[in-house]
Order: structure tokens, then sequence, then C-alpha cells
């Protein structure tokens, strides 16, 4: 999917804070005109325009009505953040006091898909915020703190009517953060950060102006843990996301988060409902650069409990761990590129009461499931995901977006009811091959599953009604000729090929 410049504009208006909150670019000499003059040259580089007022008394530099925008998608609308005072305070050891007024302002002007326009205004405000820059010109190092610091939603409107207060609220607040950047400058700013912090709360509620349903969500954490390196280019002006790519911008971090929990109630046509959930933490891994996209987020002993309007009992589950990761390349290119995409829902349990509804007699192993599955693999991408252009093109000319090269199978696990699946393998693809399967490009390689208490799960699904018997003998027909007896009671494995002549073998046997 392109990013598109709204999704730009979130991640350019997120480092504004993080710029005030110890993520400035490098500074030519520590006086307070130099940092001033950096930060505003940083800004204006990711396409923000920036007025302020300046004035110097004895050491301080006082910069005072600070306003920056930014354009929205296709000009429909403007970010704007507004910082009523910045005190930069050369001290007498070559450091630099950087001083921001307890509270700024953030506005945001759009329209829907629909045409209707929506005015959002936001606060946020620090408690005993202080930072100081140290070191020199090419390699700084910047510390703050501070006790609090809230973003609170004041005021939404829609075409110019403002919605009630009680009908839009939403509030984050987070507690003690500390944290350090470390700058160097050469021919690219590199920075690596770190941040902790106390617990984070949000509290946040809507009420649809027409009647037709309201949500209440409140949660937090225990507590928050930051660490990232990044390269920026000195010389980019743009909010062009692939240029930036281009010209060298590069980004990888982790958040961490502490246990916590979270609370929802909702009501709509379909009815009323809730949920409620708590886990002991986690953390979500964030890259960006040259080499494409990844995420990886990982969730540790998840706990969740729903009423759902069209369910007619409580729904409750656990899981030990949840994982999901995705790598993906976003550039054009000949050359092969990696992805990869993995999926976990480890040692998941969940009520009796769920169990009763298809097995109420309990013949069926209600032991801790586990799925997952782990792919790697080659491609080519034939076009720029981050150029909205060209990705309109494509989906109007129907041509497809790149070539599947290789793909592996580092592992496959279906561990659940008393059976386990297991699997691994290795694939190469020929693009130049769309007819022996049907316009896919044609596979050669094989992979290798093992499936321990397949037939005792097949028998146990009969003895409950759950599976007719005349279909439990096609199952196990099917697992005789895909499949041959492997070591231990109740295991078979089966060897499936793809031959560089287009057949398709199962254990040796053709059977394509």
């Amino acid at each position: 999917m392109p990013l598109s410049s709204s999704r730009f504009c979130t991640l350019s208006c997120t480092t504004a804070v993080a710029l005030f909150l110890g993520a400035p670019a490098a500074f030519a000499d520590l006086t307070g005109a130099d940092v001033w003059a950096d930060w505003r040259g940083y800004m204006e580089g990711f396409g923000y325009g920036l007025t302020a007022d300046e004035a110097v008394s004895g050491n301080t530099l006082t910069v005072s009505n600070v306003v920056m925008s930014l354009p929205l998608e296709g000009q429909a609308g403007t970010f704007v953040y507004t910082i009523p005072t910045l005190d930069f305070v050369t001290n007498a050891d070559g450091t630099v006091n950087v001083v921001m007024a307890p509270q700024s302002d953030m506005t945001m002007q759009t329209k829907t898909e629909t045409g209707e326009t929506v005015d959002i205004a936001a606060s946020y405000d620090t408690a005993n915020f202080q930072m100081v820059a140290s070191g020199n010109p090419s390699a700084l190092t910047y510390t703050y703190s501070a006790d609090t610091m809230d973003i609170t939603l004041d005021r939404v409107a829609m075409n110019g009517t403002a919605l009630p207060a009680d009908a839009a609220r939403f509030v984050m607040s987070v507690a003690d953060i500390k944290g350090t950047t470390d700058i160097t400058v050469a021919d690219k700013r590199t920075y690596d950060q770190t941040m902790t912090s106390g617990a984070v709360t949000y509290d946040a509620a809507f009420v649809d102006p027409e009647g037709q349903g309201r949500f209440a969500l409140k949660g937090g954490t225990q507590g928050m843990t930051f660490g990232g390196v990044g390269d920026l280019p000195t010389d980019g002006q743009t909010t062009d996301v692939g240029a930036l790519l281009a010209a060298g911008f590069d980004f990888s971090g982790t958040f961490g988060f502490l246990a916590g929990n979270m609370n929802l109630n909702f009501d709509g046509p379909d009815g009323a409902g809730t949920a409620s959930t708590s886990s002991q933490g986690g953390n979500i891994g964030v890259a960006m650069g040259q080499e494409g996209l990844r995420y990886d987020v990982t969730q540790n002993g998840l706990d969740v409990n729903m009423l759902m309007p069209d369910v007619p009992l409580p729904i409750s589950f656990k899981m030990q761990q949840s994982k999901f990761n995705l790598t993906m390349p976003v550039q054009k290119s000949d050359e092969e590129q990696d992805f990869a995409f993995g999926f976990k829902m480890g040692d998941f349990t969940m009520s009796d009461m769920i169990w009763g509804i298809f097995d109420p007699t309990g013949q069926l192993p209600r032991d801790p499931a586990t799925i997952a599955i782990d792919l790697t693999g080659k491609a080519k991408v034939l076009f720029d995901f981050l150029d909205p252009a060209q990705a309109a093109a494509l989906e109007s000319s129907g041509a497809v977006p790149g070539e599947l090269n290789a793909l592996t199978l580092q592992n496959l696990v279906v561990d659940a009811v008393g059976a386990r699946l297991s699997g691994k393998g290795d694939f190469v693809f020929d693009n130049t091959d769309l007819v022996s399967f049907g316009g896919i490009p044609k596979p050669e390689g094989a992979v290798d599953l093992e499936l321990v208490g397949g037939n005792g799960l097949i028998d146990k699904l009969v003895a409950m009604g759950l599976l007719p018997e005349q279909q439990a003998m096609g199952a196990r027909m099917m697992m005789g000729l895909f499949a041959v007896p492997g070591e231990g009671d109740d295991t078979l494995n089966s060897k499936i090929e793809f031959n560089d002549q287009g057949h398709i073998l199962a254990n040796g046997q053709r059977i394509q």
C-alpha cells in the first residue's frame, strides 16, 4: 500500500513532538541562536512552514509565537503545531538549556471522503520539563526529563459545529519521562535514542452526533521504554518519503511496554457490549529504510474477556504469547529483495463455557494450543509502493506489482485438540512460466510435513457426532494418498515435491 502524505504527516507530527522531547538535529555550535536555527532548518526540511518572533536578552534567545504548519494529503487540510515560547539559554560551561512553554497546541483541519469538514484541536502539556544539550557541534548529547506529559483533545467540530464536550474525549498521560539522544553529524545526521517512562494512561470516548452509537475506552500500562537509531539526510527538504529513502533516510527502533490493561464499553445499532484485556507487556519493533519496512510485534500474557451483542455467551480466552512480524520491500528494483511474514498464537486457551458449545462432554483435549507460521522469501518489486501516482497507474492497468522468486517455509506448527501438524519447505519460482499452474509462476521445491495424532482426532470427532463416518473415511483415504507412516504411534509423514517438469509428487509418487 502506498504511504500517503496523510500517513507521512502522522510520522512528521510524531517527529515534531519527539524533537522537543529529545530528538533535534545536530547543531553547528552550542549557542542558543545556532540551536534554534538548526531546529528551524530541521522542521522546514521535513516540509513544515514555520513562522516565529525572536528576541535576545543577555545569554537567552526567546522565540515566541512559533507556528509550524504542514499541508495534508491533496491540500484537503492542514496540521498546525503552535508553541507560545521557546527559550535557548547559553550556559558558561558550553551547554545550552532548552526551556519550552508548559503548554503548546495542535490543530488539524481536514475533509472526510464525503466532503464534510472536520476541525480538531488538542493541547500538549508538560510538567517540570528539562532539557540540556552538551558536547560539540559534531557530537551532541541531549538529556531530558519531565514529571508528566499530557495530550488532551480540546475540541472537535463537524462542518463548523462543535460537538458537545462529552461527545468526544481523549486524554493521554505519561509520567516520569527520562531520555537521552546522541547525535553525530557528517554527510547525514545520525542519532541514537533511549527513553523510559513510568505509568501511561489513556481515556477516550465518542458519541455519534446522529445517535448511531457510542464507545468509551480506558486503559494504560505500567511503563514504556524506547531505543532507536536512525539516519537523516542533511540536505533533504521534502515530505516525499520515497525521496527521503533515496537520500539515505533510515530508522529502526523498539518500543517496549510493561504490564497493562484496557476496558471498552460500546453501544450501537446491533446492541451494547464490553471488552477488557490485560497483558504482561511486550514490544513493538519498527524499521524503515532503503531495504523496506519492518514490523515486529510481541505481546505476553494476554487475557481477553468480551460480551458481544450478537453472541449469547461471554467470550474469554488467554494467550501466553502472541507475535506478528512483517518485512516488505517498498522501492522498485531490478534486484531481488527480501520479504518475511510470521504469526504466532502461543499457548492459546479458552473458557470451558466456549468449549461446552461443541464439546460438552469434554472428549477433546483442552491443552493450550499453538498456531505459528514463519515465511521468508525473495521477490522483485516492479513499482514504487511510496509513489501514489505509480500505485494508481498499476491499479488501473491491472499489472502485477511484483515477481515472487523464492519462498521458504521456515516453520509451521498447528498444535491443538490432541493433534500436531508441523512442516518446513523451500521453493523457487519461474516467472516466465505462467501456464503450467494456471497463471501462477511455476514452483520448484518441496515441503516436508508431519502429522501426529491425526487419526486419533478423527476418531474423537466421529464419536462426538461432529464428523460423519463417511467424511472421516474420505479424510483417511486422503491421508493415505499423501502420507506414509512415520516413527511413533499415529504419526504420518509427507513430502510434497514440485519438480522442474511441472509435476507434483507425494512421497515420490506422481499425483499430477
